[in-house]
């Protein structure tokens, strides 16, 4: 298995060591890839909030004291006007009080709503009900978020045609250059596997017109973990994913879990070679029954405890 590992990670690695000048800060995708019946200008596509905003920011949350202050604090800094939805997803450490605490500290308006089915597919429905903005970002409670996520996201959400972009990881502080290389892997990354999935739902930021044409978040249609992924499955039939080499966020360093959940290599392999076209089938047909005998509900992605956090599965993606 380990050598099967490296002839899959082979080909990327010669691919980034030739193709690095050839990146670009966006990246676009041949009309071609583009499946979906729907082609839209932003312009005609726009739909402000009540004061103006382009943006909706989405937060679940479960059981998050300790890091909703370092999520809420990288968003009260956004350049960009903004609604804020804080989902609290049934929640037993009070953190909803403190969530409401940080947003009138931090001169935040926000709209708090709670959702007692557990799981964060649920908790997502719920926070896009209240969404009425051009653009929404699913963010994670335990991500910080530079000033310019949001500006980023909005420029990559108006190249034409694109419905979704996914944003690089690295660690809060890390040098200038590591998260240059960051951005540089994914966005190199993309143009060898177009139109897929490469990062998790807090990278994440849609044009919410396309979001909800392809279903939304909706346990009725996955409540399995890898929702990030399998929406992505389903919004790309409506146009492109758009990756840039600039669009960055830091994920918290949290303990993994011994017993690591999520998909297998061979599940991972195959989803990399499955056509655009084929690729919600992969989700629903090949994979949803495999997550069902390993019993991976999204109930699966809530913090179990806060305290140690020995339960974390945010290795899902890793």
């Amino acid at each position: 298995m380990p050598e099967f590992a490296n002839e899959v990670q082979r080909p990327l690695r010669r691919l980034w060591e030739r193709g690095a000048a050839m990146i670009h800060t966006e990246v676009r995708y041949p009309p071609g890839a583009i499946t979906g019946s729907v082609r839209r200008k932003a312009s005609q596509d726009v739909r402000s909030g009540d004061d103006g905003e382009r943006w909706t920011v989405v937060i679940p949350f479960h059981n998050e004291r300790t890091f909703l202050p370092l999520v809420l604090r990288s968003i009260a800094t956004q350049h960009e006007r903004l609604k804020l939805i804080l989902v609290d997803n049934a929640s037993t450490d009070r953190s909803s009080e403190l969530a409401r605490q940080l947003c009138d500290d931090l001169g935040l308006s926000a709209t708090h709503v709670r959702e007692a089915q557990p799981g964060k597919v649920a908790a997502l429905q719920r926070g896009l009900e209240e969404v009425a903005t051009e653009f929404v970002a699913t963010c994670d409670a335990d991500t910080f978020y530079p000033a310019d996520y949001l500006t980023v996201g909005q420029r990559l959400l108006s190249t034409p045609g694109a419905v979704a972009a996914i944003a690089a990881n690295c660690d809060l502080g890390a040098a200038g250059w590591a998260a240059r290389m960051a951005g540089l892997r994914l966005s190199l990354t993309a143009r060898l596997l177009q139109q897929q999935c490469l990062n998790g739902g807090a990278s994440q930021v849609f044009r919410t017109s396309a979001l909800q044409r392809c279903g939304g978040f909706d346990p009725a249609i996955w409540n399995w973990v890898l929702e990030d992924h399998e929406v992505m499955a389903r919004i790309a039939l409506h146009g492109q994913i758009a990756y840039g080499r600039d669009f960055l966020c830091h994920p918290s360093q949290r303990p993994r879990s011994v017993n690591c959940t999520g998909w297998t290599l061979i599940e991972q392999v195959r989803y990399h070679a499955t056509a655009p076209s084929e690729r919600v089938a992969y989700f629903h047909e090949f994979l949803a029954p495999r997550l069902r005998a390993r019993a991976l509900s999204s109930e699966r992605l809530r913090r179990q405890d806060t305290a140690s956090l020995e339960r974390d599965v945010r290795c899902l993606h890793g």
